[in-house]
């Protein structure tokens, strides 16, 4: 084997492993990107307001984690007129409904989840009675959420106190349910994008 010939096979080897290693560069690239872009929670940490009070009554309160937020789900039944309203901001304290008493919360954040339809029906008989007005929903290992917790249902519409890691990007929105009820959600994402 001549030089020339040895010269050229180590050129040819050279090439291919730089080949191979911008290839796999790209190839990594945009996994990086799409796992990045995958959590664009820019939502913003202001006020989120939307819509008027409702007849329909809360039946349940229930959360969930998600790969980039977790989440806070409101059921409301079908009884009644109207989708509901809600508004959800960011607080010192949150305040329990009727007395104004300070409902203590874990986390470094405190979110006022005001739903604009009461927990009791028209004829006093409550539709949603928390096990544990402190811990509505079992929290633990949640990257966000730190606590739920009932602040009262007062003059047609029920607040819920959510205790939360940081002031991080939140969103709200109704979801409509089967049979005619609605979901009010509230999203607080893991961090800021």
């Amino acid at each position: 084997m001549t030089v020339s010939t040895m010269r050229r096979r180590a050129t040819r080897r050279l090439v291919l492993i730089l080949a191979l290693s911008v290839a796999s560069a790209v190839a990594v690239g945009p996994v990086r990107s799409a796992t990045a872009n995958a959590c664009q929670t820019q939502w913003g940490s202001l006020v989120k307001s939307q819509g008027p009070y409702t007849e329909k009554q809360i039946t349940n309160v229930r959360s969930g984690r998600h790969q980039c937020f977790d989440r806070l789900v409101i059921d409301i039944n079908g009884d009644g007129t109207g989708a509901p309203g809600y508004y959800v901001t960011y607080v010192r304290t949150v305040k329990k409904d009727g007395s104004g008493a300070i409902v203590p919360l874990r986390g470094g954040a405190r979110i006022s989840v005001i739903v604009r339809a009461p927990a009791h029906a028209d004829n006093g008989r409550v539709t949603y009675r928390p096990a544990n007005e402190k811990e509505l929903v079992n929290v633990a290992g949640y990257r966000t959420f730190r606590q739920v917790a009932w602040a009262g249902d007062f003059e047609g519409q029920t607040t819920i106190g959510l205790g939360v890691r940081a002031r991080l990007p939140m969103r709200a929105f109704v979801l409509t349910a089967p049979g005619g009820g609605h979901r009010v959600v509230v999203d607080v994402a893991h961090s800021w994008n």
